[in-house]
């Protein structure tokens, strides 16, 4: 989900460099895998030099592959890791070997450790991207694989088939565990996956931060209008029924490109740490897909922030720091080389007050016209869920909590939703919403929790003027929203506030102060291809983010 560097730390050094050199160290400096680098490379040269040069860059390379290693499992950097990457910035030279010390290398790969971890990867030093050629499950899925080129017309891989041709029976588990259907609508068993997710989503060692998915963010994002409880499954053991994996499908319908697709949104896939080695998550995705099959859906959405075959696009993660004292504490960021606590603050104070004429909070009678305004916003997209005013009114209303306001929030409150509305002629003219998902920091004695927002749709009718980007009102009507977002986010006690690079984010993320992160989310489709759209990066005539118009939570 979320994580990734935050931007102060570039004032310290490149944080780009620092990655960038850890890259390099882990996979070799020339680009090429460590296990290529363990293999003997013959030499025309007949100068003894040249092969002691080689002998000696090996050693090199073998010491800071032990140096990365080293991070396994610890909580502090290791003094070896932040020499070989000092090295190797100064190396590079560039504006960030200028600046480089021990000191700075030291904070960024704390940072980009951290943001790791928030994104769901493991830390440092971990491997989270399997060699290309090694995915022997996903070689049996329907999924567009490495090197396949753009197909000339959108469609399936495979064929659907009558649900009576689908496997009936569940797939075998090991001998010890059984399937189980989870009531998401049920405390007990919302609680139980609460649980488990909490404990065992995050695949890192360190356990710095962890998702605190609350009941009520479970409930809202699992059990949309028209949603299966029989595509919540999990898997018990059998002598104490304890609940120790579990995957989810929801049913979206999607626009790719100029086609629908009726689909299911894949997430929450998680096997309890201890039994990691049973194999368990490739028959939790069979399953899945057996379930979605029965009820006549063949295709699907995920995202995941490692890389499998093939993503069809992927967005940056960026931040929006807001409570600067906490976030130096906990080290999502650091206070910068000739700064203070007290400048960062004063550099990201959010307004207190918004300045939009007309905004206010989302009503239910605001819902039909809000609906029409998102589709046909979202037409500026390649890839868009396609929602139907029940689905617009659960995705934006029913997270909004109980009771009254304190302190910018309710009890139990997930989504924040607004609408601008015309006092003159009351119409709907735009809309935002972001949503809470909390961490809970791990070891620290000030801190126990990390207040996160996540910026979630929007919609301005500006965008509708065929002149909007051009004319750069558009931009502008989006920053004033975001930026009112941002107020009613700080007001409500959030830490920070992230966003991705899709739909049209690009265009005001810079000028709102969110900083660059380093960690990345990959969207793939499952049994459907299409050309790679738009996300991070611009892809012909599509400018960066275009591709996308999915907030998958």
């Amino acid at each position: 989900m979320s994580g990734a560097q935050s931007h102060e730390i570039q004032e310290v050094t490149d944080p780009d460099a620092v990655a960038s050199a850890v890259e390099d160290l882990e996979h070799g400096s020339d680009g090429s895998s460590g296990e290529e680098d363990a293999q003997p490379t013959a030499s025309t040269s007949t100068d003894p030099s040249a092969t002691t040069g080689k002998k000696n860059k090996k050693k090199k390379k073998s010491k800071a592959k032990s140096a990365l290693n080293a991070l396994r499992g610890k909580k502090e950097v290791p003094e070896g890791v932040v020499d070989v990457v000092l090295d190797k910035v100064k190396e590079r030279g560039g504006e960030g070997a200028e600046h480089a010390n021990a000191e700075n290398v030291r904070m960024a790969l704390e940072q980009i450790k951290i943001m790791d971890i928030m994104k769901g990867k493991v830390g440092l030093g971990h491997a989270t991207k399997k060699d290309m050629g090694d995915h022997k499950f996903w070689k049996t899925q329907p999924v567009t694989k490495y090197g396949e080129q753009p197909p000339e017309e959108d469609g399936p891989i495979e064929p659907a088939v009558p649900t009576d041709q689908v496997r009936q029976t569940p797939y075998p588990l090991p001998n010890d565990f059984e399937w189980a259907t989870l009531d998401l609508e049920d405390d007990k068993e919302n609680k139980e996956v609460y649980d488990l997710l909490s404990a065992n989503y995050v695949e890192d060692s360190d356990a710095s931060f962890r998702f605190q998915y609350t009941a009520e963010f479970l409930r809202w994002a699992c059990t949309p209008p028209g949603f299966h409880k029989s595509w919540h499954i999990g898997v018990r053991v059998k002598s104490n029924k304890k609940l120790v994996a579990f995957i989810s499908a929801v049913p979206i319908r999607l626009r790719v490109r100029e086609k629908e697709v009726q689909a299911s949104e894949v997430n929450y896939l998680c096997v309890h740490k201890k039994l990691r080695s049973r194999r368990l998550a490739p028959v939790l995705i069979k399953e899945v897909t057996r379930q979605c099959n029965l009820l006549g859906t063949f295709q699907a959405i995920y995202t995941g922030g490692v890389v499998i075959p093939t993503p069809v696009s992927t967005c940056r993660y960026y931040h929006r720091s807001m409570n600067i004292p906490k976030l130096v504490d906990i080290k999502f960021t650091y206070v910068p080389r000739n700064s203070t606590i007290a400048r960062m603050t004063r550099l990201h104070k959010v307004p207190e007050k918004t300045s939009l004429v007309g905004l206010r909070e989302m009503e239910d009678k605001d819902i039909e016209q809000v609906a029409a305004l998102f589709a046909e916003y979202m037409k500026r997209f390649q890839m868009v869920p396609l929602m139907t005013i029940e689905e617009t009114r659960h995705h934006l209303l029913s997270g909004r909590g109980d009771g009254e306001v304190v302190n910018g929030r309710r009890e139990h409150q997930v989504t924040w939703s607004y609408v601008v509305e015309d006092p003159e002629t009351h119409k709907i003219t735009d809309f935002f919403s972001f949503y809470s998902l909390p961490s809970t920091v791990i070891n620290n004695p000030k801190h126990d929790v990390l207040h996160a927002a996540y910026l979630f749709y929007y919609a301005s009718s500006v965008g509708l003027d065929p002149e909007a980007d051009s004319s750069g009102i558009l931009k502008s009507r989006l920053q004033a929203l975001v930026g009112d977002a941002l107020t009613i986010a700080n007001n409500a006690k959030f830490d920070v506030f992230n966003a991705l690079t899709l739909m049209d984010n690009s265009t005001f993320l810079q000028d709102l102060k969110f900083g660059q992160g380093d960690g990345f989310l990959h969207f793939y489709l499952y049994n459907w291809r299409t050309a790679p759209l738009a996300g991070v990066e611009a892809i012909g005539d599509t400018p960066a983010g275009r591709g996308i118009g999915v907030v998958m939570l």
